[in-house]
């Protein structure tokens, strides 16, 4: 990481304040639908859950979908005059530079702000949008699917017919399985889009100011390591449970016949 100076102080102004309270706001919005969604006599396994692909959800599909818009649908034009790159080129367009940093927009000026901590968020680097869209168009409805099913297992678990509790049981397969898949493509999409840029010497990354240390690169990061670690530890003791219940289960039912 660069600790050289490659971009002015941080200074909260209005675009900024505005930039940041547009992200900050999803982590309330996210605790104001689960609240309103989860009853709080769930487990805080299952009120966690939803909370956190909530969050999930809005991030990618709110967040991470103004970055692949602006990336395709805000460009400039480079002047014939100018010394081109040598490709490979965003979408075969050597003459034009596409991403935030050309745009006015206020998703623009919020990526331009990130883009002071990780410049690569400032264009459209090949790899962060391939990865990006897998996350938004893949990772972002996973997400909602998920708090889908917290939802309707909670729903269920409230009756005490034997139907709705086959049928919880089931949303609760889907659940543990889905969030299982999407917890392991966040932290292999997480290390995907930081190793190239570890690995060639951190260029894009400048870490002279804290806020952009701290605040860009580690807060808004390193929520997509731990949260998908926990969601790991989770559906590692729920599964295991229910092979041991199964096992419990047949053993007793073998018992049965012997006598």
């Amino acid at each position: 990481m660069s600790s050289i100076p490659t971009n002015p102080a941080f200074l909260l102004d209005l675009p900024t304040a505005l930039s940041l309270l547009a992200a900050l706001s999803l982590l309330p919005l996210a605790s104001l639908l689960t609240i309103l969604l989860i009853p709080s006599t769930r487990p805080k396994t299952d009120r966690l859950l939803f909370f956190w692909h909530a969050y999930d959800a809005l991030t990618h599909l709110i967040i991470e979908g103004s970055f692949l818009y602006n990336c395709f649908f805000v460009s400039t034009t480079i002047p014939a005059s100018a010394k081109h790159s040598p490709g490979p080129h965003f979408l075969n367009q050597p003459e034009r530079l596409y991403g935030a940093a050309y745009g006015t927009g206020p998703t623009a000026r919020l990526w331009q702000e990130y883009g002071k901590a990780d410049s690569r968020w400032l264009g459209a680097d090949l790899g962060v949008v391939a990865l990006e869209l897998l996350t938004v168009l893949l990772g972002g409805p996973a997400a909602v699917y998920i708090c889908y099913l917290v939802y309707k297992s909670s729903s269920s678990s409230a009756s005490s017919s034997s139907d709705a509790t086959v049928q919880a049981a089931k949303y609760r397969f889907k659940m543990w399985f889905v969030a299982i898949g999407l917890a392991v493509a966040e932290l292999y999409g997480g290390f995907m889009t930081f190793a190239p840029e570890w690995l060639s010497g951190s260029h894009a990354l400048d870490t002279s100011d804290p806020i952009y240390l701290w605040l860009y690169l580690v807060f808004f990061n390193i929520l997509w390591v731990f949260l998908p670690i926990w969601v790991l530890k989770q559906g590692w003791v729920e599964v295991k449970g229910q092979f041991v219940r199964a096992a419990l289960a047949g053993k007793k039912g073998a018992s049965r016949k012997d006598l």
